[in-house]
């Protein structure tokens, strides 16, 4: 399911679920209405229809989107997902899902791990996508109601002209070590008893990506850090942040201060602890869809027991 961690801890992530698209996404020609209208009008061209960011999904021979030609999708805004390498064009539309015989409705928790590269790319920009619209319907300026343009990239308003691109909003995720290699994990307030993660927390405004990772795990457990390196990042369209991953490390032995308003309770696992408590059912192996769960194997060393499959 993913490459072996490589030996070196500061080398990128090799594999994120969410972040493998391999279409080109041809910004170039969102603004080229004869290339869409043709691109429409090619029966080669695929549809993917979410709804509530679901879309058809096949499970055997293996999980797959079901995509459909373009006179199967249903009426709604087209937005330009891109080309493959055999120059077919993919769009999104949002709509009822098509009844489409051995498929069923799934979303990014569910199949965004186990879909492949195209497909896992395509369902990641469609919710995206379906998510932004939904939510920013009318300007910030006047409030009029705007409209779609730029092929499903751009809401232009009718009344002063501005244009509304869709919002990607930052957050830095870290693992945080200490001097003899323990990992720091913590649960949030609102977490089932057996969940656990690295910190994480967005970036604000003026700040950089390295200065952010240290504010949150200052003010989440009371602690410093020291060489913040950057791993790698994914989209995370649930709804709309980008997850940019990090490792830190702290020195001594300063007591952990979890934040109440943001950490339940935080501890230091070595790995030997970590996997006794997964065995024992204390903590639930986190799936691999998350950064989080990318960084977690890579100090761990491999996949963790008892890890799920998506």
């Amino acid at each position: 399911m993913t490459d072996a961690p490589t030996d070196s801890p500061h080398a990128p992530l090799e594999w994120l679920a969410l972040a493998r698209g391999t279409l080109d996404r041809v910004a170039l020609n969102r603004r080229d209405e004869a290339w869409l209208d043709e691109a429409w009008a090619d029966p080669r061209t695929r549809v993917l229809v979410i709804e509530d960011g679901r879309s058809p999904v096949v499970f055997e021979p293996a999980p797959a989107l079901v995509l459909v030609p373009p006179d199967q999708a249903p009426d709604g805004d087209r937005w330009l997902l891109g080309v493959d390498g055999d120059g077919v064009a993919h769009f999104g539309v949002s709509g009822p899902l098509p009844v489409i015989e051995g498929a069923e409705p799934a979303g990014l928790r569910r199949v965004g791990a186990l879909l492949g590269d195209q497909d896992s790319g395509l369902l990641t920009h469609a919710v995206a996508l379906e998510h932004w619209h939904g939510t920013h319907r009318f300007c910030p300026r006047c409030g009029a109601e705007t409209r779609v343009a730029s092929a499903g990239h751009v809401r232009v308003c009718p009344e002063d002209g501005s244009q509304h691109f869709p919002r990607v909003d930052p957050a830095v995720i870290m693992l945080v070590t200490d001097e003899a290699d323990r990992v720091l994990l913590a649960r949030g307030p609102q977490w089932p008893a057996d969940r656990r993660s690295i910190l994480a927390g967005f970036v604000e405004p003026g700040e950089s990506l390295e200065q952010a990772v240290a504010r949150e795990v200052q003010e989440e457990v009371g602690l410093p850090v020291r060489d913040v390196r950057y791993l790698g990042s994914q989209p995370w369209p649930l709804p709309r942040s980008l997850m940019l991953g990090f490792t830190a490390r702290t020195d001594g032995d300063l007591p952990l201060r979890p934040d109440p308003e943001e950490i339940l309770d935080a501890a230091w696992y070595t790995r030997e602890e970590l996997r006794a408590a997964i065995d024992a059912g204390e903590i639930v192996a986190p799936g691999p869809l998350s950064i989080a769960a990318q960084l977690i194997m890579r100090w761990y060393g491999g996949e963790l027991p008892k890890m799920p499959p998506f």
